[in-house]
């Protein structure tokens, strides 16, 4: 049986210029977050920090991986195939961890959109990688495009994963600083504070 041929993948160079450089660079920005958080005291320990924070680096680490593979000269079927298939294995076995992880950890008690944004849509965004790797091998065509709605569910969840721990930290500092105030003052109210 004929191997199918890897459409050119040139055609896809500029998309994943894109997504991976917004990658790279939203992780940089992350570090920011994480070390003002640090700076200000927000952080709630490890187990959160590692429960929250840090798979929104490995989300994010994972589309600038996707965009190197795609963008790897003379990148065959198979060759790429095994890549999808083991990164969305590793992938999915990591986001399983932070699912563990989340449920275990005592210094933040996530709600739903927690859950959905930092446990479900990740399983969801690696199964697709997983299961692409296989589907390359028999339409390329549409495995590319899997792949890249992966990458972008994988970005947008890494972003707003990265503005929700933002959030929180000046959400946090602010409730922490109108608690502080003498009295007279008034304090900042609303959702969650």
């Amino acid at each position: 049986m004929p191997q199918p041929v890897l459409p050119p993948l040139t055609e896809w160079e500029s998309f994943y210029v894109i997504v991976g450089s917004a990658a790279a660079g939203l992780t940089g920005l992350m570090f920011v977050v994480i070390a003002l958080g640090a700076e200000a005291r927000m952080l709630r320990g490890p187990e959160a920090l590692e429960a929250f924070a840090t798979p929104t680096i490995v989300h994010f680490g994972a589309v600038l991986l996707l965009s190197a593979y795609i963008t790897t000269p003379r990148q065959t079927v198979r060759s790429l195939s095994d890549c999808l298939v083991v990164t969305g294995l590793v992938g999915l076995g990591y986001a399983c961890w932070v699912v563990l992880h989340a449920r275990l950890q005592e210094g933040y008690a996530p709600v739903l959109s927690d859950w959905i944004w930092h446990a479900g849509l990740p399983v969801v965004g690696y199964t697709c990688l997983f299961v692409s790797g296989f589907v390359l091998r028999r339409t390329p065509e549409r495995a590319l495009y899997l792949v890249e709605a992966t990458a972008l569910g994988l970005l947008f969840i890494g972003i707003h994963n990265a503005w929700d721990a933002a959030v929180w930290m000046v959400m946090r500092q602010a409730r922490e600083g109108a608690s502080n105030e003498p009295p007279g003052r008034t304090k900042l109210s609303g959702p969650g504070m």
